[in-house]
């Protein structure tokens, strides 16, 4: 495992850390190191829920070195030197199979908000600089800015961020949906920490199944996606989550979900 990310497992939740402050750039070494432990977390049956987080006090992620986009000014450089590569961890990030909680402490620009917006729920500090300025550079977010974000908050809140490329203030981002709770910034770890262990004490099998029902809504057309959900649930069902969550709820007692 490279040295700038770095991964812990406790009780079910891994914390995966960005760890190249001040600023956490996203490099091609970091995206890699994020690559394989993503991999480690999901071979591992005990991880129940994910929290990615940024070493430091500046930032979250201050998006991507830009030192390195100068090799991908030629035709066809984006997607053979970073990109297509990046889009994939992103997307298995994305794609996880438990619940994700981005811990944003710190600022998260262009990148570094695109990697954020990949996990299910974001807690921000208050105050924290938000936002995707790439058209100050000449270019557009390039690693799932325009869908997820716009998924998030819209197209014409997308266009706003994107076009103008300024700073959202977290009570915006908020309102708009961009982020889940806003806390102090003292608290974002902690906040954490406390919706994960919810997140882990309920049942893993209901939550993967309900997470990839919720896709299917965002990816398929409606009838695709409602017939979609009666193979899910069909599951579900059948799944020793439903029996313990059934029977617990006849017997008037707290499920003990495995």
């Amino acid at each position: 495992m490279s040295g700038n990310v770095r991964l812990s497992i406790e009780e079910g939740i891994a914390i995966i850390t960005l760890d190249a402050p001040p600023f956490n750039l996203i490099s091609r070494e970091m995206t890699a190191a994020l690559d394989d432990v993503l991999g480690q977390c999901d071979e591992n049956a005990a991880v129940r829920v994910l929290i990615l987080r940024g070493a430091g006090e500046r930032a979250f992620c201050g998006g991507s070195d830009i030192k390195e986009f100068t090799a991908m000014m030629k035709p066809r450089a984006v997607i053979e030197h970073k990109l297509r590569y990046e889009n994939l961890v992103y997307s298995k990030l994305a794609d996880f199979r438990a619940p994700t909680i981005a811990a944003v402490d710190g600022l998260a620009l262009g990148g570094g908000l695109e990697l954020a917006a990949c996990c299910d729920f974001i807690i921000a500090a208050e105050g924290v600089p938000l936002g995707l300025p790439e058209t100050r550079l000449g270019i557009f977010p390039g690693s799932g800015g325009t869908v997820r974000v716009t998924r998030r908050i819209g197209p014409s809140r997308a266009k706003q961020m994107i076009f103008l490329g300024d700073v959202v203030p977290t009570d915006t981002a908020l309102a708009w949906g961009l982020v889940d709770w806003v806390v102090p910034k003292e608290e974002v770890q902690a906040e954490s920490r406390r919706l994960a262990v919810r997140l882990a004490d309920a049942s893993a099998s209901g939550l993967s199944l309900a997470k990839r029902a919720i896709a299917d809504t965002l990816d398929h057309p409606e009838a695709v996606a409602l017939n979609d959900v009666l193979d899910l649930m069909d599951r579900a069902f059948c799944s020793a989550d439903a029996k313990e969550g059934v029977s617990a709820f006849i017997a008037k007692r707290k499920p003990s979900f495995r």
